[in-house]
């Protein structure tokens, strides 16, 4: 058996619940799950640009730690062979537009981002860490894009531990720069 997280949050009576670990066969492991066990929830867009915490509060990916950066995030293509399928993340985004109530349902206006960016050590394939990132708006899905690259940038010249930057990344993506002392 394999363990998958469902990203879902139900909101009634102001109380946020959300669904956590269940056990699947083995040979369903990484298969998005849809129908009768996918249920629509209630995200809240309030946190924009950041994603509601209850329903993404991040995840890392316990391969990368300070000790394996220089084997890790800091080698140049890294995160390409650790990146889910968009397959894989298509069926998240379509499932988190639904969740977070977005009256915009085209799917080409949304990143299926990672809030812990799999360059900082982020989960690639936890629900937890992926929600539909709107494009629009300011700050944006492209403006994370670019702190992601100068926080990484600053860890792998050991400017700032990874802790701390996974740390600001995941409290606040729009003030991790200034946190940090790099912005």
């Amino acid at each position: 058996m394999s363990r998958i997280v469902l990203r879902a949050c139900v909101t009634a009576a102001a109380v946020t619940v959300t669904v956590g670990l269940i056990d699947i066969p083995a040979s369903a492991a990484g298969a998005v799950v849809t129908g009768p066990l996918s249920m629509a929830a209630s995200c809240s867009q309030s946190y924009l640009p950041l994603p509601d915490p209850a329903c993404t509060p991040g995840a890392k990916n316990p391969d990368v730690t300070q000790s394996t950066i220089g084997s890790t995030i800091c080698v140049s293509g890294w995160t390409a062979t650790i990146r889910p399928s968009t397959t894989y993340t298509n069926g998240l985004k379509k499932q988190g537009i639904i969740d977070y109530g977005y009256s915009d349902t085209s799917m080409s206006d949304y990143e299926e981002d990672h809030l812990l960016p799999l360059e900082l050590g982020g989960a690639p394939k936890d629900p937890r860490n992926l929600w539909p990132e709107p494009h629009s708006g300011s700050p944006n899905s492209y403006s994370k894009d670019s702190v992601e690259n100068a926080v990484k940038k600053a860890v792998c010249a050991h400017q700032v531990t990874l802790s701390a930057a996974q740390t600001a990344m995941l409290n606040n993506w729009t003030t991790a720069k200034s946190v940090l002392g790099i912005g």
